[in-house]
């Protein structure tokens, strides 16, 4: 006797679902990275501190992919930052404040919407992170250490053709009657061949102290953004930023070097009066130049170090911004597994010249508070495990 139809019909109504399943995706990932610092000079005095995300910023997100065929697909993440000490989220209390956006890929690459890196982060960047741990440049005012986003943007991401790559950002301001203001775009490529890496980018960002280092929800609308870092700080009435970078890598065997050079323009000071607190006018401007390596001893035990020179140039003829700040730091990372390890880091800092309050630079490394001197000197042992 044959069995009724509605058996095999009943069992591919239930495969249905696998089946559609079996073409999308969801990844849940993150890092939790934290250790103890020790600080030579704060303000005058020594510090032992516990420190979050000093190598990688503490992070948990979903990514996803659905096939929508013909080489086609919609994909979606959803990147929030948070501190391990504390629970708190970061980029000011965001909720997905690292990243945030939908978009489709295509046989020629992926178009993506929201709350997104600009281009010095996808293509600049990658070849020094690949030697070793590296303290950022002072003040990240060139985001090399992936700290700011851009909201509001579209970005288009080609795919490798050859080891080429490249695309760009676009950040609408959202301003009514005034399509400038707030805006900022980004565009880049990098060309990847064998051991070689080359990158370069550029960004232009419209009042930075609100498009791009104050858009986050907890920054302020009407005050300084910038005031954090010395180096920077009295620039917030800057019309224009601008930032040009490059970057060039080589990795053989357990050796790995990169060299990166960035020149961060802040234009137009004074266009936002009451930003302006020394009455600058002009364009004060940065040259950085980075070197930095890493051996891999072992397959689990690799050293780095970096050296950074960054000189800035005077504002408007006189000796402000006229500044000059030398930093170097070692580091040893040990993996206890592929997913976990544990780091230790020595950083130096030394500032000379006056920086952009117009009085003396004293020293200060990324994520400190400022030394009463010239000189600061900072060393880290953190662990970090990613899922």
């Amino acid at each position: 006797m044959k069995p009724p139809r509605i058996v095999p019909l009943s069992l591919l109504a239930l495969m249905l679902p696998a089946a559609a399943q079996a073409q999308s995706s969801v990844t849940l990932y993150g890092i939790i990275d934290t250790g103890f610092i020790y600080t030579n000079n704060i303000q005058g005095s020594h510090q032992y501190a516990m420190e979050a995300g000093w190598f990688q910023g503490n992070r948990w997100g979903l990514a996803g992919a659905e096939d929508l065929g013909g080489g086609y697909q919609a994909v979606f993440r959803l990147e929030s930052g948070f501190s391990p000490l504390t629970g708190a989220m970061g980029q000011g209390n965001a909720m997905f404040g690292r990243q945030a956006y939908v978009g489709v890929g295509t046989p020629y690459g992926t178009t993506t919407l929201g709350r997104q890196y600009d281009s010095i982060v996808d293509y600049v960047e990658p070849a020094r992170a690949n030697t070793a741990l590296l303290i950022n440049h002072p003040g990240e005012f060139d985001n090399l250490g992936n700290d700011y986003r851009l909201n509001n943007a579209v970005k288009f991401a080609s795919v490798s053709y050859g080891g080429f790559k490249f695309g760009g950002v676009f950040s609408a301001g959202g301003v009514a009657g005034n399509f400038q203001r707030n805006r900022a775009w980004s565009i880049g490529s990098s060309y990847a061949h064998g051991p070689l890496f080359f990158g370069v980018a550029y960004l232009n960002a419209e009042d930075p102290n609100f498009s791009y280092y104050g858009n986050n929800p907890g920054s302020s609308t009407t005050a300084s953004n910038m005031s954090t870092y010395r180096i920077f700080s009295d620039y917030a009435s800057a019309r224009t930023l601008e930032t040009l970078a490059a970057s060039a890598g080589y990795s053989a065997g357990p050796l790995s070097v990169a060299a990166t050079y960035t020149n961060v323009r802040y234009s137009g000071l004074g266009a936002l009066a009451s930003l302006d607190p020394n009455g600058y006018r002009g364009t004060a401007a940065f040259n950085t130049a980075e070197v930095a390596a890493g051996y891999s001893i072992t397959p689990s035990l690799k050293l780095g170090a970096s050296y950074q020179y960054i000189h800035g140039a005077p504002v408007g003829g006189g000796d402000a911004g006229r500044v000059t700040y030398h930093e170097a730091d070692v580091s040893i990372d040990y993996f206890l597994s592929k997913r976990t390890d544990v780091y230790a880091m020595v950083m130096a800092q030394q500032a000379s010249g006056r920086d952009s309050t117009g009085h003396a630079a004293v020293a200060q490394l990324w994520a400190l508070s400022a030394s009463s001197s010239n000189r600061q000197v900072g060393s880290v042992i953190g662990l970090r495990h990613k899922f």
